[in-house]
């Protein structure tokens, strides 16, 4: 009687534990689910009929409600268009800059220097710049360049002297304090005896006392040493070149004080033979910064240019690049938001803040100058100058 008992109480349990599935909760952890929803065995209730367990009583929970997306097959004019999502812009290809490299030749086994990506691109964007009404034109070098101060005036030996000492003290020395210190020599220097002609030539130097010299020349950096050289090279010229200057680098570079950026420099502009490259601290420090090459000192610079370089423009980009220096890309304070190298992705050296506000401005004042269409043209070219700059900085984060 007691078991019987017992298994009516039993058989009440379970009906009253038996519920549909959407009376349980709805959160069950994965584990528990997975558990409660395995196939478990049956037991049989008083009448022989299959009872399920517990955990056979409640069924797999509802599956999540798929997302609708913009890949999803239901049709967009059913879907309200301002929740869709925005597609990302497609991934542009950037373009990959490498510096000039040494490789060898397969076929001939010859070794030779490659040139760097986009150095054509980039030297004919700065040739624009330094051409008139380009923003780097008008640099103190295109009026008072030490190729520009020889007197027009004077016989072609006095002129190709002109040239040497105007680079000789050029050294360390503007351009406008070089011109001036050149034209006091030119207009100053007593004449070598009465009667001759006063001015800047050799026997004029030869005659002048070094404290005089030093006197005209004081406003050039190291004027000391300058005087000195100037002295000895007259010396020099008078009695192994025949009172001319030398027309070889290996001449010009026995002078006292003449280097091999003067005297590539010289020999272009005094005897008109482009022999090498003039590298100066301005053609040093800008290739450098663009990638060009990857050396310590001027010297460095003029033989990895001249391995790949092409020869024509072996006289001009020193001038080019010199005024560039001046003007824009300058030692300290670079001027990138002026620059397009900067605004069209080209240069990976380019203060991003720079650019970017160079572009705001050009935006500002065209709208400012301008009412008619071309305002229009004008901010879109505006703001692709930025989008480039945009992805040319994420460029160079990611190498």
């Amino acid at each position: 009687m007691r078991s019987s008992r017992i298994s009516k109480d039993t058989t009440k349990l379970f009906d009253r534990v038996s519920v549909t599935r959407t009376d349980l909760p709805r959160r069950t952890t994965r584990s528990l689910s997975r558990f409660a929803y395995a196939t478990a065995p049956s037991t049989l209730d008083r009448n022989g009929s299959q009872t399920p367990d517990m955990e056979d009583s409640v069924g797999p929970p509802a599956k999540r409600r798929r997302r609708l997306s913009a890949a999803s097959p239901v049709k967009a004019e059913h879907l309200n268009e301002s929740i869709l999502p925005v597609p990302p812009p497609p991934a542009t290809k950037r373009r990959a800059r490498k510096p000039a490299r040494k490789t060898t030749d397969p076929m001939t086994g010859e070794d030779k220097t490659c040139p760097p990506s986009d150095w054509g691109e980039m030297y004919n964007a700065v040739k624009k710049m330094r051409s008139p009404g380009g923003v780097a034109h008008g640099a103190a070098v295109d009026t008072m360049g030490c190729e520009r101060l020889a007197d027009r005036s004077a016989s072609p030996r006095d002129q190709r002297f002109h040239t040497l000492v105007a680079l000789m003290l050029s050294s360390q020395t503007k351009d406008t304090v070089n011109a001036a210190a050149m034209l006091r020599l030119q207009t100053e220097l007593p004449p070598h005896k009465p009667g001759a002609p006063g001015g800047l030539n050799l026997d004029n130097v030869l005659a002048v006392e070094a404290p005089l010299l030093n006197q005209l020349i004081w406003a050039v950096g190291f004027h000391n040493n300058k005087t000195k050289y100037i002295k000895q090279t007259a010396v020099m010229l008078r009695d192994n070149w025949k009172g001319d200057i030398p027309d070889t680098i290996e001449g010009l570079t026995s002078l006292p004080g003449v280097g091999p950026k003067m005297a590539y420099l010289c020999l272009s502009a005094a005897w008109d033979r482009t022999e090498g490259i003039g590298v100066d601290v301005h053609v040093h420090r800008i290739t450098n910064l663009w990638g060009w090459n990857r050396t310590k000192n001027p010297e460095e610079t003029r033989h990895a240019l001249e391995s790949w370089l092409p020869r024509d423009t072996w006289r001009e980009i020193n001038w080019l690049l010199v005024g560039f220096g001046q003007t824009v890309c300058l030692p300290v304070g670079r001027k990138c938001g002026d620059c397009d190298l900067g605004s069209s992705g080209l240069c990976k050296a380019a203060e991003r803040k720079k650019v970017l506000a160079g572009g705001s401005r050009v935006k500002r004042e065209v709208v400012q100058e301008e009412e008619d269409g071309v305002v229009v043209k004008r901010e879109e070219m505006a703001a692709v100058k930025v989008i480039k700059m945009e992805e040319a900085d994420g460029e160079s984060s990611s190498r």
